[in-house]
Formats: C-alpha cells, sequence, structure tokens
C-alpha cells in the first residue's frame, strides 16, 4: 500500500514557485518574441536553448551561472548535431546511433561538472527531436536560435536570488562546488549505461515502427530508457521507471484534451509556458503528478515544430515510453552491482544538490 500511496503523496513545496516560475519565464521571452516575429517555426530551437534554466535550481548565483553555462553549451551542441542530421537527411539508424552517443557523454558530463538535473534525457530529447525535424533550419540558424534563448535563461538565474531563490537551509550542508571527484571507471560506466539502454530502446522503438505504424517518434523510447537509471539507488530507480509509465499514461490523456480543440499557434505557445510552470512546481515533490504537464508539454513542443496527427502522436508517445521505462528498468536489473554505492551514485544523487532529473 505504501507504494501505491507514493503515486498520491505530495510533499510540501519548498519555495518552488520562485523556480518554477523564473523557468517558465525562460520559455516565454523567446516563445513570445517568436511569435511576435512570426518564426513560431524556430519555436522548437528556442525551447531546447530555455531548458538551460532548469539547471542549477536553488543554487548560489555565481554557481548557477556557471553551472548554467555548462548545460547551455551543452544544449546548444545537442541542438547543433540535431541540425545537422536533420539538415542531411539522416536516416532514423544513424539519429539513433548518434544520439546514444550524445547521451552517454552528455551524461558524463552532467556528472563530472555536478550538473543537476543528472543524466541526459535534455540532451537526448534535443537531439532527437531536432533531428527527426524534416526540412528544419540550418545548423548556424538553429543553434544561433537555441543559445539566445539559454542566454535569456542564464540571464534570469543570476537575478533569481533577487527573488528568494536560495538553497534550503537543511540542504546547504549537501552543496559541492567544482568537478566531481568520480574516478575515470565510474565516469566510463556511468557513461556507458546511458549509451547502452537509449540505444537498445531506439533499436527497438525503430523496428516496431514496420509492425506498429502509429509509431514515428523513437527518440521517445530513448528518453523514457535513460528516466530509471538517472536516480541513485536500484529501488529508486525502479520506483522511476514505474512513475515514469504511470505518469506518461495519465499525461497522454491531459493532452488529448487539450489537443482536442481547434488551436491557434499563439494558444499553443500559452500552454507550453503554463505547463512548463506547473512541471517545475511538481517535478521535485511527485514525479507521477510532474509527467501530468511533461508529457503535454513535450507533445505540445513537438506540434509546434513537427505538426503530427493527434492520434499517432499520443500512441506513439505511450509505446515508445512503455518501451524505454522497460528498457531502462532492465539495465537497472542487470547493469548495477548491488554493492554499496559506487562514488558516481553518490555525487549523482539529489541530495548532492538538492535537484532531481525532468
Amino acid at each position: 500500500m505504501s507504494h501505491l500511496q507514493e503515486f498520491f503523496r505530495i510533499p510540501p513545496g519548498e519555495r518552488d514557485h520562485i523556480p518554477a516560475f523564473r523557468i517558465a519565464l525562460g520559455v516565454a521571452i523567446p516563445l513570445l518574441v517568436l511569435l511576435g516575429i512570426d518564426r513560431l517555426d524556430l519555436a522548437v530551437y528556442a525551447a531546447f536553448g530555455a531548458f538551460t534554466g532548469i539547471y542549477a535550481r536553488f543554487e548560489s548565483p555565481r554557481s548557477r551561472t556557471r553551472r548554467q553555462s555548462i548545460a547551455a553549451a551543452v544544449l546548444v551542441v545537442c541542438v547543433g548535431i540535431g541540425a545537422l542530421l536533420s539538415s542531411l537527411g539522416a536516416s532514423v539508424w544513424v539519429l539513433v546511433v548518434v544520439t546514444s552517443l550524445v547521451s552517454g557523454a552528455g551524461a558524463a558530463i552532467a556528472l563530472r561538472f555536478r550538473l543537476k538535473p543528472g543524466g541526459s534525457i535534455f540532451f537526448i530529447f534535443a537531439t532527437g527531436a531536432v533531428g527527426s525535424i524534416p526540412g528544419g533550419a540550418s545548423v548556424p540558424v538553429a543553434m544561433g536560435v537555441a543559445a539566445a534563448s539559454a542566454l535569456v535563461c542564464i540571464g534570469l538565474g543570476a537575478l533569481a536570488h533577487y527573488a528568494g531563490e536560495r538553497m534550503p537551509p537543511e540542504k546547504e550542508t549537501y552543496v559541492r562546488v567544482g568537478l566531481s571527484p568520480v574516478g575515470k571507471a565510474d565516469l566510463a560506466a556511468h557513461a556507458a549505461r546511458f549509451t547502452i539502454a537509449p540505444f537498445i530502446a531506439g533499436v527497438l522503438g525503430t523496428l516496431l515502427i514496420d509492425v506498429l505504424p502509429l509509431l514515428s517518434h523513437s527518440y521517445w523510447a530513448m528518453v523514457a530508457a535513460v528516466a530509471p537509471i538517472t536516480p541513485p539507488g536500484r529501488s529508486a530507480r525502479l520506483k522511476r521507471g514505474v512513475h515514469r509509465v504511470v505518469g506518461t499514461l495519465l499525461g497522454v490523456i491531459v493532452t488529448a484534451f487539450l489537443l482536442s480543440f481547434p488551436t491557434e499557434a499563439w494558444q499553443l505557445v500559452v500552454w507550453v509556458i503554463l505547463l512548463q510552470f506547473l512541471a517545475e512546481i511538481f517535478v521535485l515533490r511527485n514525479y507521477s503528478v510532474a509527467l501530468l504537464f511533461i508529457t503535454p508539454l513535450a507533445l505540445l513542443m513537438t506540434q509546434i515544430g513537427s505538426p503530427h496527427p493527434v492520434p499517432e502522436l499520443l500512441a506513439s508517445r505511450a509505446i515508445e515510453t512503455l518501451i524505454g521505462a522497460v528498457i531502462g528498468m532492465l539495465v537497472v536489473i542487470v547493469g548495477f552491482s548491488s554493492a554499496k554505492r559506487t562514488r558516481a551514485e553518490i555525487d549523482a544523487s539529489p541530495h548532492a544538490d538538492g535537484d532531481d532529473d525532468d
């Protein structure tokens, strides 16, 4: 019963509305600018650059600026890689391989520089989604828009302490600065898990496209595959996988409702901004509840960048997520030692920096 109750338990907030507002504002400014100049075709690149704001929550201004700058650099490079694959018309198999390699490298960078959220969810999403856009923007334009959006978020992050965004006192003793002391072997193993899991999920998702024509976004399976392996501890990882599936399926229902009405482009933008705010309110308190907003957020971003028939979009998200989450949990079962936690796992712990993944 305790596991069931966990799906409904929402701990008290820790001034979550402050970073949530900052992050949502970091999404709103670039999207509204693009809406104003009638260039929403570039919104997806701006949105991925705006993921910069999610990093370094509740940290000091100096620490937040440093870590967000690192995250921004990685995100902009991911957008550039995706744009290059899109411009070259790369096959889905090339996209799966490249995105998997990006995932491993991104997870290693996140661990080495103590980025929170940890793992590589956002790096996979940026590379896979941009790389899947047919006839997308050129590499310089895509990277330029993403970089401009990231700079807005870094600027907002530098000012956030004036609004009261600080680490809760009870967690201040856990804050660490500088590079992680994780050893090369642990770092390599960490990167390998974040490469292998999305690769297997991406391959399976792609193979099933011929069997289930509704499937169209194999990178969603790749994103779901790394969600269970991001938290520290086997039990937490397996719970994360279950939360990912349950939350996503409920989020698909929310998305179906939102897309059941005729919508204009500006309305999608408003929904994206509002959903980003709500996701950040709940993401550290209840992952399943947060996915009620994360799922439609991701799907509406996809619709803005490259519209798809709604039934296909919803079915693909649900099935690909199930595939990826199962693969991720299998990797947790066979790919992690049950022995004492490694230095990499300790450094990846949410308690180290007071944050979590998406």
